[in-house]
Order: C-alpha cells, then structure tokens, then sequence
C-alpha cells in the first residue's frame, strides 16, 4: 500500500508563537488591508494586501524565501494568497488559522492602533441591515421589496461556494477603511527582506 504524503498548510497561533520566540527566519505577511493592519497586526509581519499580493505575485515570489507565513482575519484571504504563491512556486507557505485575532488571543505580540470594525464585521453588518431593512419594506411599504433579501442572499451563497466577497470590496473603498495608506507595490516588494540563498 503507497503512503500519501500529507501537505501541512495550515500552522496554529502557539506554533507561530514558538517559532518565532525562537527567532526563526520567518517572514509573515498579512493580506489584509492598511486599516486592518492599522488596527491590529503581528509584531514584526509585513502588510502585502491580498489585491497587491494577487497582482504582483512573481516579483513577490523572487523575494520571498521558502518559509512564509500568511495571515489575515480569518484565514479566507490568507488561503487565497498561499494558492497564489503555491502556483507561482512557493509551495511551502503556511497560513495562520484564527488570523491575528486568534494569535492576540493566544498571547502572541501585536501592535494595536487606530481601532475599527474589521472587513468581515462590516459585511455581516451591511449583509443583516439591507435583508432586515429588506424584508420590514416588503411588509410595509411593497412585498416587492421582498426580493432584495432573496438577492443578498444569493450573493452571500455566491460568495461562498466562490470563496470571494463583492461587499468587502465595496466596503473596503469606503472612506472609513482609508484612514491608513495602502502599500504600492513598490513599497511592498521592498520591505521584505531578501531571501536567503
């Protein structure tokens, strides 16, 4: 009977803790926006936003060495990212589950400034108020109305069996989610530290 070999791609909060307690050459980047990051990122990681990881993965791959650690919010973006990179030849990146909330939890050293509502907080916001404000105007005023909580959530079904979110992108060009100035590529690429030969 041939044995599988199993691909770790996951890493938890207390792993990371250790490794880098240990000083290990990791390089953790986090794919979530400026704002989150402002708001709350692991001590030492670098912000590369997923839109820009996406984008500009080859020059990213040439500077990044074989042990990466992706984190955002989740987990949802941060797997996104490492398939980005997997395709493009970095097979070897870990995504952090719980995120960062899950590695604050777990003790780990994060620097916290401005504080805001994180994307996915926003989402199930903007999602709970149009399908409530939906179905209280289908009651009142048409039933029509109905049909815009129909269409949320077809868009929240989309959005998960494609594992995307049109609504985070939306809300993440609103003027509260600015506050923080995105990294260019440029600047992205050029914080990372070279990788190792």
């Amino acid at each position: 009977m041939a044995s599988e070999t199993l691909t770790v791609t996951a890493l938890d909060a207390q792993t990371l803790r250790d490794r880098m307690d240990k000083h290990e050459d990791l390089t953790v980047i986090d794919v979530r926006s400026a704002a989150e990051f402002e708001t709350m990122h692991i001590r030492g990681s670098y912000n590369v936003p997923l839109p820009l990881l996406s984008e500009h993965t080859d020059e990213l791959v040439e500077r990044l060495g074989a042990r990466v650690v992706l984190v955002c919010q989740s987990g949802v973006r941060a797997e996104q990212a490492r398939q980005r990179l997997g395709a493009a030849g970095i097979d070897s990146a870990l995504v952090l589950t719980g995120g960062v909330p899950g590695f604050a939890a777990a003790g780990g050293d994060v620097v916290r400034g401005a504080q805001r509502w994180d994307l996915e907080r926003q989402v199930r916001m903007a999602a709970g108020s149009l399908v409530l404000g939906a179905l209280l105007a289908g009651k009142f005023i048409s039933p029509r109305l109905r049909l815009l909580a129909g269409a949320i959530g077809a868009g929240l079904t989309f959005s998960a069996a494609t594992n995307t979110c049109a609504m985070g992108k939306a809300l993440s060009k609103m003027p509260w989610n600015k506050t923080a100035a995105e990294p260019t590529a440029d600047s992205a690429i050029r914080q990372l530290p070279a990788a190792s030969a």
